[in-house]
């Protein structure tokens, strides 16, 4: 029988190589709390990871439709306590008798904290639009979209900090994941497009004048000027999602709020630096370096310390 420290580490190492960003944030949390949140993110990175793979659209919407089995699975077996400690829940092996250990570590830390493995539904409903190539006519429609796949990280992870007013905190964590995922949206802008995907709100482009085609190097063909000019007007309400989202940190505990204030100062970080520059944005993918996530984790270790 696998044990669930295995699982954690194995959940730990996923974050630390595919989730960078994140990672800075957690390693201000006690180790329990560390270890929780790992087997959540690194539950959500197998979800994205499948809305990302090879495979035919049909074949990814059926594998997401067995995580989402699986989930279900992992759900009831942590509500009702019984077996499956060893990871055989549902679809949970990896098809050759080794249990899975990511859902190991999940179904662990279900039982430890109030975690809504049900906000997972949610991450797989907003993948799946991924993989159909959904587009979006309405900010509406495209926060709609981000409370699917960070929004409802942000409710996992508020399960794992904890606090004493959920009905109020919840909201401010679903905001935040908002901001963050705005945020990547406009970093991933041209790398989206060549995947064929286009995220910002075709109200939106049409108010701008822009269309977000592509040459063939794969260029934008719209004026600098108007793509600039829109990019920083979706910043903006970036920028308002994370001021609300924000008003989550005095309702957590202060390791809690000083990983939160640390992945949402890198991302904000990361938001000022595509304004500053949104041509270099639209041309590559811009990224803090790693003393600067550093820096900015240990600013936020030291303002929950006062």
């Amino acid at each position: 029988m696998t044990g669930a420290a295995e699982a954690y580490r194995h959940c730990e190492q996923v974050m630390r190589s595919r989730a960078r960003n994140f990672s800075y944030g957690l390693r201000l949390l006690p180790g329990p709390k560390r270890r929780a949140l790992s087997a959540v993110y690194a539950f959500a990175r197998r979800i994205d990871d499948i809305a990302d793979g090879a495979g035919t659209p049909h074949d990814r919407l059926a594998a997401l439709a067995a995580a989402r089995q699986t989930l279900e699975a992992a759900a009831r077996a942590a509500h009702d306590g019984g077996d499956g400690a060893d990871g055989h829940v549902g679809h949970g092996g990896d098809g050759d008798g080794r249990p899975d250990l990511v859902l190991v570590a999940l179904r662990d830390a279900a039982g430890r904290y109030p975690v809504p493995l049900a906000a997972f539904a949610e991450l797989i409903d907003g993948c799946a639009a991924d993989v159909r190539g959904t587009s979006y006519a309405t900010l509406g429609e495209l926060v709609g979209y981000c409370r699917c796949v960070a929004g409802s990280v942000g409710r996992l992870s508020l399960g794992v900090f904890g606090t004493d007013d959920h009905e109020t905190a919840t909201p401010l964590a679903d905001a935040l994941g908002v901001a963050l995922q705005l945020t990547n949206i406009l970093r991933d802008l041209r790398e989206d497009r060549l995947q064929g995907r286009v995220y910002l709100p075709a109200e939106d482009l049409a108010r701008f004048g822009c269309t977000l085609d592509v040459d063939g190097h794969g260029r934008f063909t719209d004026p600098p000027d108007r793509l600039a000019a829109l990019v920083r007007f979706e910043a903006a309400r970036a920028r308002d999602w994370f001021a609300a989202g924000m008003r989550l940190l005095p309702m957590l505990d202060g390791r809690s709020a000083a990983c939160t204030a640390a992945m949402a100062g890198i991302y904000r970080r990361l938001l000022e630096r595509i304004v500053a520059d949104p041509d270099a944005a639209l041309t590559a993918r811009l990224s803090l370096p790693g003393w600067e996530k550093a820096a900015v984790a240990a600013r936020a270790l030291a303002g929950a310390a006062r």
